[in-house]
This record gives C-alpha cells, structure tokens and sequence, in this order.
C-alpha cells in the first residue's frame, strides 16, 4: 500500500480574513490621519520623540497595508499552482512587517544618539498633547486589531501599533520632563530606550516567520518526542522520514513512513497515530505512508 491521506480539520477562511481585512483597513485610515498631525506638529515642536513616533506610525500604515493585502491574498483558494492555497501570504507579510520595524527603530536610536550630543530646545507643552492624544488613538488601533484572528500577520501589525503606543508614552513622558525641568536630552534617550525593546521584539517576530518560510519545525514541537509517541503505537515497527512544518500561522502539517508488520492491520494504527498528533500536538494535516515489513509476509500461493 502507498500513500494516505488522512485531513482532520476545516478551516473558515473567508469569514476570518474578511474581519482581518476590515480590522486592518480601518486602523490603517485612523492611524494615517493621525500620523499626519503628530509630524507636522513634531516638526514645529523640535520634538525627536514625536517626530519618532510620527515615523513609526507612517510605516505602521504601511504595515497595515501590506498586511491587509496579504489577510485578502491568504483567503484564495487552493490552486493548479498552489495546492496548499495562499495563506502564507500572511507570513511573508509578518517577515516584511518586523523586518521594517527592526530598520525603522534602528535609524531612531542612530539619530537619538547625535541629539544627545547635540540637544535641541523642545516645546514640552506640544509634546504632552499630542502625545497623550496619540496615546489614545493607538489603544484604540490595538483593540480593534486584538479582537480580530491572531495570525502572524495580524500579531505583526499589532506589534506596530504596541510600539507606536510605546513611542507615545515615550514622548508624554519627555515632554513632562522638559516642561517642568528644562532637561531635554530626556527626548533622545527615552527614544534609544523605546527603540531597543522594539528591536527586541520585531526580532523575535521576524525569527518566527523566517522559521516558518523555511520550513523549520514549530518551536513549540519537539521532532523526537513526536516520533517517540507514534513509534510507541502497538503494530508500529519504526517511524521515518518525518517531517513537521507550518503551513500558515495556528496550521501544522505533518508526513511521515510508517514501518508496520502486516498491511491488513494499517487502518486500526493509522486511527491510533492520527489521534496521538491532534490530541498530544495539535496536528491535523498528515500525511503517512505505511510500508508493511516485506520480510514477514508469507510466499503468493498461486
């Protein structure tokens, strides 16, 4: 006996990326509107931080394009050409996305770190304002994006908006600073620190979906204990060739040969072993080829 295909889950893709593509395009106007106001007032106020988070919010706009683009790429069928469908448009997007903020906060601190040296008079006042204004409009960016499908994409997008809500808070709290004690390096060091928790976590999300591009197993699966559970299954002689990989974020598939005693007794195991994946590990996609032990099977009688 070949191959065998065994498929245990159903997805509603539509449904959910119609509510991404919606979350996503709403925050996108909200976010593009403010953005504009804070660096224009940034600009006047002398304010690195505002300016900072202004920049974060235009390439979080971007973000949440490419983002919404990719929510409506993943929902096109299985195809002649893709036959496992689109959906990890939504990780390329997530890869995009982190890799933009990683570049973005690094320039920050780069340009943070001249203005230590060289402090330039801030408008304490402008900058409280707008930035307790900003505040607002990124948690509430970050509601709607949070009640919408936690994929990868939609996690990347949402760490843009928890930055910028960090570049905010940042600036409210540089702009309190400067107005009550005339210290304005405050600006330029509040941004280096901002910028490194960011970098922190757009490289962790930016690993994730690298991981995921390059077939890599979950981080949260261990191929051993894996092939350990299956191997221990009666009628199992040994288990090979196993491969584990994401096909698109909360999506795992699974192959692999199973080496048995006798073809006849391959359904009742493959019951067993699919059973093992989607209860001990959450894998519904498999795919297991049986390869019965030729050495114990009796001469043809003709």
């Amino acid at each position: 006996m070949g191959h065998h295909h065994e498929h245990g889950h159903h997805h509603d893709h539509s449904h959910g990326g119609n509510a991404s593509s919606r979350a996503l395009s709403i925050s996108l106007i909200i976010i593009l509107l403010y953005a504009a106001v804070e660096a224009v007032t940034g600009w006047h106020a002398g304010s690195l931080a505002l300016l900072g988070d202004a920049g974060h919010m235009v390439s979080d706009a971007l973000a949440l394009g490419i983002a919404a683009f990719a929510a409506w790429v993943a929902k096109k069928p299985a195809s002649k050409t893709h036959s496992y469908g689109m959906q990890r448009a939504e990780v390329v997007a997530a890869w995009i996305s982190s890799l933009m903020m990683l570049i973005i906060s690094l320039g920050i601190i780069v340009e943070a770190v001249d203005r230590i040296h060289s402090p330039i008079k801030v408008n304490g006042v402008t900058v409280m304002l707008v930035a307790g204004i900003g505040m607002l409009i990124n948690l509430l960016v970050a509601a709607i994006l949070s009640r919408s499908e936690q994929t990868l994409n939609m996690r990347a997008a949402l760490l843009h908006v928890l930055s910028d809500l960090l570049g905010s808070f940042a600036a409210l709290v540089a702009g309190a600073v400067i107005y009550y004690t005339k210290w304005y390096p405050i600006d330029p060091i509040l941004s280096i620190l901002i910028g490194v928790l960011i970098i922190a976590s757009s490289f962790r999300l930016l690993r994730e979906s690298l991981r995921i591009l390059m077939e890599g197993v979950p981080s949260h699966i261990d191929l051993e204990t894996v092939s350990e559970k299956l191997s221990g299954v009666n009628g199992v002689l040994q288990i090979h060739d196993l491969h584990i990989w994401t096909l698109s974020s909360g999506s795992i598939a699974l192959s692999a040969h199973v080496n048995i005693h006798e073809v006849s007794s391959w359904e009742s195991i493959l019951k067993k072993l699919t059973r093992i994946l989607e209860h001990d590990f959450h894998i519904h996609h498999v795919t297991l080829q049986p390869e019965p032990d030729v050495f114990d099977c009796k001469p043809c009688k003709r």
